[in-house]
């Protein structure tokens, strides 16, 4: 039936043909249309196909040959180069083990397969799949970063025979092409272990191997489920996912990797379960440093710096043979390093000789334990029961008692100069250089006291920034605060009368101090003003902050002074100038932010404060050592924790910090002042720095900017003196003229007081 109605149908459509001219015409068109269409069509394709095959050609030219696939390119170490031209460290591959497959913990090889490539057991290279949806994706967020889809086979590609800085469609295809090579070339066993041998998990550990003893202090063979999957999460971000810096981004990532393998049945519900739940545990373990380096904080620091900047840029810090312009100087370095020895040399037989143990023995019981569970011996032992054995063995060992005890009691110093101008760091020493460890800490990134009375340059100077003269009179009587329904009472001054904020400063009057932010210079702008230069660390909103309570690094510190020196202008601390490629190509030149965030009045005014302390104040003893113009300020936190000295001259900033790494360990008298303890570093620094004749510093002074005036201030108000006022020559900022005294006083000295009880 149905052949019938479809024969009639084209019978009459037939005569339709033939009877109808017009029809006729019309279906003669279609037709050439139709085969037009089709011409163009296949043509299109022809041509798209030629083009395709053409470009792919031009790809592969580029791609590895098989003997480069089996003899990857040759890594070559990154050079650290000095401002003045000295090559002062190399990057590069160090204690690198490869390991064989069978070598390798099955959990390894699953967390690494379900989270890095789910299918890499089933493609030959490519994951068709993943590559159209992060099309997809990429195209809907207009980037090629977006989402990436490559599989293990790929990322080794891109790691051994590619540009990493080069993120481009060509270089993609090109991946993709060499990752099929790859997979012709090996077998799965094989590339997984190429890939385990080469990847980088952070703090310069390439293969597992390394990765292994770096973070768990143990080989390989020996990892377990939850070693394995904190492993493979920091893949993604070796910065980022640290198990030692970040433990909590690492936890995360960790949980994530184990997810993915509970998906792909690697590991059951009940496994799952109780992994998650279980904390970061690392062993890390500290390399020594290179001894030769004289240098060895700072180009950590730089090293540091340079790994975040690769995970930008795409480079190999360790293999791609980079050359890296630092702004440190040696002759500088040099000059702080003999500072810093002398100094030590008596300081620490002075503290040895007043410490004593017998009045801590928390303190030392508690430095044995953590030094005994940080020892290889301790951390290698199979179980609890051969831990608790090493712990009790060491513990009752006389000579590792000793040895603790000298560790703690190290004196340890955070010492950096910085050209305040430009923000490059000069020199930097951040341990005691008889206790260095490569990834140990250093004190003057890394560490954050509280600042004590070097603090107070910046309440001051927010006073002037309102407008007082350094001559402005404040009250010494003792002052009270409620804070929290308790009373506070600062020590140091309260010994009444009225002091100038010139003299406060100078003598370093905790009580004037106070005063002055609850008066003249409120809590919330000294803060304030303290981010805006340069203090990065969170700043406590009490007024004790006055008086240094808030911790911060002597970096930030530095820095911050810095400001003060050069007319009010914050500038960023930088380490490195300029990075290029091992072929001289510019991969980055660096130029430090500025702002301006003080009047050049203000930074002026306050630079001639601080010349006081140098001069005549708490900081007088520089002088023995250093007679050109210079300013700065002492600063000793509470119980004498912490001593700190943070100096200028015209031309350099330097800061200083002396304590201890256990903040229970304190100097405990008067000879832990700032003056005494960390001014005579600085002083013997600049004593060597201007007499080295392979410089030619000239003289410098402060320049008076033409906005700042002497005056005559009355002596009893500290405002602009009038006819009957008892007057001192003092500096106001002509932009905000203080308000005229009309007093009718007396002319007598009423400056006499009691002697002053300063705080240092």
């Amino acid at each position: 039936m149905f052949g019938k109605s479809k024969n009639k149908k084209k019978e009459e459509e037939l005569n339709k043909y033939f009877a109808d001219k017009k029809y006729r015409k019309k279906v003669s068109r279609r037709k050439t249309t139709e085969r037009f269409s089709l011409g163009f069509i296949v043509s299109v394709i022809i041509i798209a196909m030629i083009v395709a095959t053409s470009y792919l050609l031009y790809l592969s030219q580029s791609l590895p040959s098989l003997e480069e696939l089996e003899n990857p390119k040759i890594e070559e170490a990154t050079k650290i180069y000095s401002d003045d031209g000295e090559l002062i460290d190399k990057f590069f591959l160090k204690n690198r083990t490869k390991v064989t497959f069978e070598d390798i913990p099955k959990d390894m090889i699953n967390a690494l397969v379900a989270t890095e490539d789910r299918k890499f057991f089933d493609h030959w290279g490519v994951d068709v799949q993943r590559v159209f949806q992060a099309i997809v994706k990429n195209l809907m967020s207009f980037s090629l970063k977006r989402e990436g889809a490559s599989t293990i086979t790929q990322q080794l590609a891109g790691n051994l025979y590619l540009n990493r800085r080069e993120i481009t469609f060509n270089r993609k295809l090109r991946e993709a092409m060499t990752a099929v090579q790859i997979e012709r070339t090996y077998t799965k066993e094989e590339i997984l272990t190429y890939y385990l041998n080469t990847v980088y998990f952070g703090k310069g550990a390439y293969g597992i191997e390394a990765a292994a003893n770096t973070f768990f202090s143990k080989s390989s063979k020996e990892l377990n489920l939850d070693e394995c999957a904190i492993l493979v999460a920091t893949l993604k971000s070796p910065a980022n996912y640290d198990p030692v810096d970040n433990p909590e981004s690492s936890k995360n990532r960790r949980n994530l990797v184990l997810n993915s393998m509970y998906e792909e049945n690697y590991i059951t519900r009940e496994v799952f379960n109780t992994s998650v739940s279980n904390p970061i545990k690392v062993a890390f373990n500290q390399q020594e440093i290179n001894t030769e380096s004289m240098a060895p904080e700072f180009t950590e620091y730089v090293r540091q710096l340079m790994q975040q900047k690769a995970e930008r840029y795409g480079f190999d810090l360790y293999r791609d043979g980079l050359k890296v312009y630092t702004t440190l100087d040696t002759r500088f370095q040099k000059h702080a390093n003999d500072a810093v020895i002398e100094q030590l040399k008596s300081y620490q037989k002075a503290f040895s000789s007043s410490w004593n143990w017998k009045n801590h023995k928390d303190v030392l019981e508690s430095n044995v334990d953590k030094f005994i569970k940080q020892t290889e011996e301790y951390k290698k032992a199979p179980t609890d029961v051969n831990k608790k054995k090493i712990f009790d063995m060491m513990k009752s060992n006389p000579a590792i008692i000793d040895s603790v005890k000298k560790l703690a009691t190290t004196v340890q110093v955070g010492f950096v100069v910085m050209n305040p101008k430009n923000g490059q760091i000069k020199a930097m020493i951040g341990s005691n250089p008889g206790t260095r460890t490569k990834y140990g800490l250093n004190h003057v990134t890394q560490v954050k006291r509280q600042p004590g009375s070097s603090f107070k340059p910046f309440v001051y100077a927010v006073a002037v920034n309102n407008g007082y003269s350094p001559g402005y009179m404040i009250s010494n009587d003792p002052v009270v605060v409620n804070v929290g329904g308790k009373t506070w009472s600062p020590k140091g001054g309260g010994t009444g009368g009225m002091v100038t904020m010139r003299t406060a400063i100078e003598k370093s009057i905790n009580v004037v101090a106070v005063r002055t932010a609850m008066e003249l210079a409120p809590i919330d702008q000294v803060i304030e003003l303290a981010k805006k230069m340069g203090i990065k660390s969170e700043l406590p909103n009490f007024l004790s902050l006055a008086l240094g309570v808030g911790e911060v690094s002597p970096l930030e510190m530095t820095n911050a002074y810095g400001t003060f020196d050069n007319e009010g202008i914050w500038v960023e601390p930088i380490a490195i100038t300029r990075i290029e490629d091992r072929n001289g190509n510019l991969i980055e030149e660096v130029i430090p932010e500025t702002r301006e965030v003080l009047s050049e009045e203000t930074a002026y005014i306050m630079c001639d404060m601080m010349e006081g302390v140098v001069n005549d104040g708490t900081a007088a003893s520089i002088r023995r050592f250093f007679k050109r113009p210079a300013a700065g300020k002492t600063g000793t936190s509470q119980n004498y924790t912490d001593a700190w000295f943070v100096g200028f001259t015209p031309q350099f900033v330097a800061g200083c910090w002396l304590g201890f790494d256990d903040a229970r360990i304190k100097f405990g008298g008067a000879y832990g002042q700032g003056g005494k303890a960390a001014a005579p570093i600085w002083g013997r620094f600049m004593q060597l720095l201007y007499s080295d004749e392979n410089f030619d510093f000239p003289l410098e002074y402060f320049l008076m900017p033409d906005n700042v005036q002497e005056v005559s201030i009355c002596s009893i108000t500290g405002m602009l003196a009038g006819p009957s006022c008892p007057g001192q020559i003092e500096l106001i900022n002509k932009r905000l003229i203080p308000k005229k005294c009309f007093g009718n006083h007396m002319v007598l000295d009423t400056l006499a007081s009691a002697p002053l009880d300063v705080e240092q």
